[in-house]
Order: C-alpha cells, then structure tokens, then sequence
C-alpha cells in the first residue's frame, strides 16, 4: 500500500470520527488538573501438541508479553504527555527453536503549550528500538542476523503545531530530526552505497514531521486506536517515511482480551516494499493502574 493511499484512508476516517462527534449533543467534561498514570500488562500464549496424529503436522508454542503505559501531567496552561510500550514474542514450530515474533520498545513524550481551545504548540521526542537480536531465515537451517539492541535505534525530535478538535483526535505539524542509530548493522539502515571510502553508522535527516493519533471507544468493551506517523526529509521530500500501527482491542471480560493489530512502515532506504506485520491474539490482560 502506497504512502499517499494510506494517508487518504486514514483522512476519510479521521472525516467520519469528526461529523460522528459534531452530530453529538454530549459534551466533554473539563479535564482535572495534575498527573494522571495508567499501565496495562499482557500475555498472550498459544500450544499445540500431537501425540501418533496421524494427519501430520508440528508441535507448536507461542508466547508474547507487552506492557503499555501513559503518564499525563494535565495544568491550566501546560500538557506533558509521555507514552511508553514495550513488548516480546517467540515461538517455536517443531525442532526450529525459537524464532522472535515481537520485540519492540516505543517511548514518547510531547509537551504542550495550551494558547487556544485547539491550535497550539508542541515539542517532543521519540525513542524506538528493541531488545533482543533479529534474524532473518532464508533457509531453514540457515539464519542471518540483521539486528540487534539499539542497533538500529530511531530518534526523533520535532517542533510545530498541534490541533485536537475532540478529546479521542490528535494531530501535530512541525519540523524535526531524526537520527537512526547502528553498530554492526549499518549496511540496512544508514550506510550510503554511494560513499564507498566510509560506513556510515548514524543517519541524520532534518525533515517535516507528522502524526495523527486517534483513540475512539466503538463500544464499551470495544476499542480502537490508530496512529499514522509521516515523515519528509527535506533532501528527499518526495520519499515519505510512513509509519501506521492500528489496533483494535475487545474486553472480553476484566482479564481476557482480544486484539487485531496491524502495523505498516513504508521507508525506501530499508526496502522498496511496504513492510506489512498483522497479529490476531487472544490473551491476558491486567489493568495495574
């Protein structure tokens, strides 16, 4: 899926969430000063074993584990907003040992200067990695590893405006950096096959930077969230990086839940195609505060 297609798909919906919300008469109360603090761990785990079946097939066990938190400090003129998600998955499928399903670690923090009901300005930071190693299998015995901790590690900082119309609707508009960080990886990440003299192990772009957040509760034990990242460097303004992770999660009751998550990343330096990753779980959760 190109860049442009997502970023209308994602502008429709964007559309339709704002009319549902102006054809409301219910209004928003007034936010309560201070800080306000939320974590919500998982674990999702999946078995299968055969004993003399004799239409075939392979044992199999998965597991992941994920925590996502907020920490909002909430003033009269003032928002700091931090998030933070870490996650990690294996699996193992017969005698292949265990290959990572998931591993991430996302943290952010924008702060914002309140001038208006709406429009106003922010300044923030991301940080994105992972923890344990990652391998590539283009056969089955064999493995290439392309990853590592920190390596790569993609840093942003950015600068502009930020507009939320309705209480579940973010969007912010700046200029930024973003840095991406390696060690012994960097012929994926960073390095330019053009300087043949070097390796260059840090990427540093100055670009225009935009994303779009958007947490809407369909039902009371339905939610669905979504968050579109774009991002234009200025040397190559036409080769927009997106990022677009949407997730819909289903209370089943207080612990189980379900979840759909897909996650898109478009950045023609990594590869020419459209990295898509979808995960359907059924599993534990734990609301810890």
């Amino acid at each position: 899926m190109k860049p442009i297609k997502l970023f209308f798909i994602i502008s429709i919906l964007l559309i339709n969430i704002l009319n549902a919300q102006n054809n409301s008469s219910n209004t928003t109360p007034a936010p309560e000063h201070g800080w306000r603090h939320g974590l919500v761990a998982g674990l999702t785990l999946t078995q299968v074993a055969f004993t003399d079946w004799v239409q075939g097939g392979e044992n199999a066990l998965a597991y992941t584990i994920s925590a996502d938190g907020k920490s909002v400090n909430e003033q009269a003129k003032l928002n700091w907003a931090n998030a933070y998600k870490f996650a990690f998955g294996q699996t193992r499928l017969g005698s292949q040992g265990l290959r990572k399903t998931d591993d991430a670690i996302d943290i952010s923090s924008v702060f914002t200067y309140k001038l208006g009901a709406y429009i106003n300005p922010y300044a923030s930071v991301t940080m994105r990695t992972q923890f344990a190693n990652g391998f590539t299998y283009p056969r089955q015995d064999t493995s290439i590893q392309v990853s590592a901790f920190f390596d790569p590690a993609y840093l942003t900082q950015s600068a502009g405006i930020g507009y939320q119309p309705i209480k579940e609707v973010k969007t912010r508009l700046g200029v930024g950096l973003r840095e991406v960080v390696t060690n012994k990886f960097s012929k994926y990440y960073t390095d330019d096959p053009t300087t043949i003299e070097k390796i260059e192990k840090i990427s540093v772009d100055g670009g225009m930077e935009s994303v779009t957040e958007v947490e809407w509760r369909l039902e009371d034990n339905i939610l669905f969230t979504t968050k579109l990242e774009l991002f234009a460097p200025f040397a190559t303004i036409d080769e927009i990086i997106t990022r677009n992770t949407s997730t819909v999660t289903g209370k089943v009751n207080k612990y189980i839940t379900a979840i759909l998550n897909v996650q898109l990343i478009n950045e023609r330096k990594v590869t020419p195609r459209t990295q898509v990753k979808e995960t359907i779980a059924l599993g534990l959760s734990y609301t810890i505060f």
